[in-house]
């Protein structure tokens, strides 16, 4: 059996040979439809996968390649057939989404997604959701999905560090998993959780930390909720702070979100990038200060008169774990702390915060509530 690369089929091989499922040229990346692989057993979870891209749907001509790949080359259609061994745990269906690489996700597909999946959990026909995606934003996705799906009912997130093609490529156990964890009854009410590398992670605490290691994903402070071993689904943590059901956030009528952008500090830094972000048209700015959010005399005068001028100032870190403390000098100049959300985290609070008001006090509230 002859199978093409371009697909990133070869090297699914151990699947194909348990399975005996060959998959041809047709299988690749094609417009948004259903898809649906019956269950091997009645009455399991109906579990739908919604994919984005990534590099989980990557393909490279070279099958050492973890690198230098394309993302988001190949269909949902492909990565359902290529883990057949989803259908002793549920009943599986699937839709594309988008085939991006995740350093292209916007708001539009952000919003289009956090739709599709309300929709869908609304129904009684559903009863979990697993989203496939690059790992480069895949936190970001996820906390944006654990601040406004209205659904108690599990959502997963996957990706994998290697494509589809490389030697030991990580995405069809993960995405085995992924779709576990969503059968779960346990994974109820947790929030969106992201799982890689046999771990479960909490979107509000779980971070992207290496740039190819397999392991990448952790919560460095506050730990993992949970793992996969043996087979099984284990939970040892529950997040604390507000998601889903108890979040006031609704993207139900929205169509755009608020431009929220992300200023990094450094010695020697200056101001202009902040009146930059004012004039391009900001309405908040989150600041990646040094150690505890700390800002140059140059960066702080910027960011003061950014105050003036309407945008929501949030001082968040670029130290990688910690909270920042919020500070008397933070009330007189009117600026946000992030308390522990890293900046790009803090980006996506921010924006939904700028949907329901602009006074920073209430926003800090949020900031500490979620």
């Amino acid at each position: 059996m002859k199978l093409k690369k371009t697909l990133g089929i070869s090297i699914l091989s151990a699947t194909l040979l348990f399975s005996g499922i060959g998959l041809s040229a047709n299988a690749t990346t094609k417009n948004p439809t259903t898809v649906v692989n019956h269950s091997e057993k009645k009455d399991l979870p109906n579990i739908k996968i919604l994919a984005t891209g990534g590099t989980i749907a990557g393909s490279s001509d070279s099958d050492t390649a973890t690198t230098g790949y394309k993302a988001g080359a190949l269909g949902i259609e492909t990565l359902i057939e290529a883990v057949p061994q989803m259908k002793k745990l549920a009943d599986v269906s699937g839709e594309q989404i988008a085939n991006i690489g995740s350093e292209n996700m916007d708001n539009s597909t952000l919003l289009k997604l956090a739709k599709r999946i309300n929709t869908l959990l609304a129904s009684k026909n559903v009863d979990g959701i697993v989203v496939t995606h690059g790992t480069d934003t895949l936190e970001e996705t996820a906390y944006f999905l654990n601040l406004v799906v209205k659904s108690e009912k599990p959502v997963v997130i996957v990706g994998s560090m290697r494509p589809a093609t490389a030697i030991s490529a990580d995405g069809p156990l993960n995405l085995y998993n992924a779709v576990e964890i969503a059968s779960s009854k346990e994974a109820k009410n947790k929030g969106v959780l992201v799982s890689l590398n046999d771990r479960i992670g909490a979107a509000r605490y779980i971070t992207k930390t290496n740039t190819t290691a397999t392991d990448t994903f952790k919560s460095p402070e506050q730990g993992y909720v949970g793992e996969v071993a043996g087979g099984k689904v284990f939970f040892y943590n529950e997040p604390t702070r507000k998601h889903t059901t108890k979040s006031i956030f609704n993207v139900s009528k929205l169509d755009k979100l608020p431009q929220v952008d992300i200023l990094y500090t450094y010695q020697n830094d200056n101001r202009y990038l902040y009146d930059a972000a004012v004039k391009a048209g900001a309405k908040g700015i989150v600041v990646a200060g040094s150690g505890n959010g700390s800002m140059s005399d140059a960066a702080l005068s910027g960011a003061k008169d950014a105050v003036k001028k309407g945008v929501i100032i949030t001082r968040s870190s670029r130290a990688g774990n910690g909270t920042v403390t919020h500070e008397a000098s933070d009330d007189k100049d009117k600026f946000v702390t992030s308390d522990s959300l890293n900046p790009q985290k803090a980006r996506i609070l921010l924006m939904l915060a700028l949907t329901k008001t602009k006074d920073p006090k209430k926003i800090q509230e949020y900031f500490n509530e979620y």
